[in-house]
């Protein structure tokens, strides 16, 4: 990483734990410079207006759920030109721990990120600008598509789309719904194995298996 980008990075990270804490109101020049603890002016001379520092907070959020889900073996890049190996029931069960992995992740040590990802979210809905950057699930979506296909959806153009929109509700349920209440704490292996079960009876919906 070259010292441009991780300064972008410091405070872009810096910028996400404001959104987190005060929604987008919070989200100024010069409060980033004083949540990273950089003088003055440091943000704007980087990041020059606040559509350029949205711009670079939602681009640090895809980067780094990328990341969680690369760590945890789940697919983040096109599926691959030729045909892949059809998934078993076995496969899902694996596939339903490793998205629980993530979702737990992101509940708890990543909760900052899952909250100021929910607050861009809504800033694009009063702000269609915003609405184009903001599409990095559009990959998520057609990885979900291939994996259903391997597993026989019979429609896995549609029900990919709505195995990510169901992870995505369930992701906001233990977050600020009445899941944040009821579900096991996030972080322990109680909480990973409700989620586990929870996305495993969707794909056993939507595949049969």
């Amino acid at each position: 990483m070259t010292a441009r980008a991780n300064r972008i990075a410091t405070l872009t990270d810096a910028a996400i734990e404001l959104i987190a804490d005060g929604g987008m109101r919070a989200l100024t020049h010069r409060a980033v410079d004083g949540r990273a603890g950089m003088p003055p002016g440091t943000t704007s001379a980087y990041l020059r207006t606040r559509q350029a520092l949205i711009e670079a907070v939602v681009g640090r959020l895809a980067e780094r759920d990328r990341a969680d889900l690369a760590a945890y073996d789940l697919p983040t890049g096109p599926p691959p030109p030729t045909p892949a190996p059809r998934l078993d029931s076995g496969d899902l069960d694996a596939l339903a721990a490793g998205v629980a992995e993530v979702l737990d992740r992101w509940l708890s040590t990543g909760r900052s990120r899952s909250l100021a990802r929910y607050a861009c979210l809504l800033e694009a809905v009063h702000r269609p600008e915003l609405r184009g950057i903001l599409q990095h699930g559009t990959g998520l979506r057609v990885q979900a598509r291939d994996l259903l296909t391997r597993a026989g959806a019979t429609d896995p153009d549609r029900q990919g789309d709505q195995f990510v929109a169901f992870v995505d509700g369930l992701l906001f349920d233990r977050l600020a719904g009445a899941g944040a209440l009821s579900a096991p704490p996030p972080g322990t292996a109680a909480s990973r194995a409700d989620l586990s079960a929870a996305v495993r009876t969707l794909l056993r919906a939507l595949t049969g298996s």
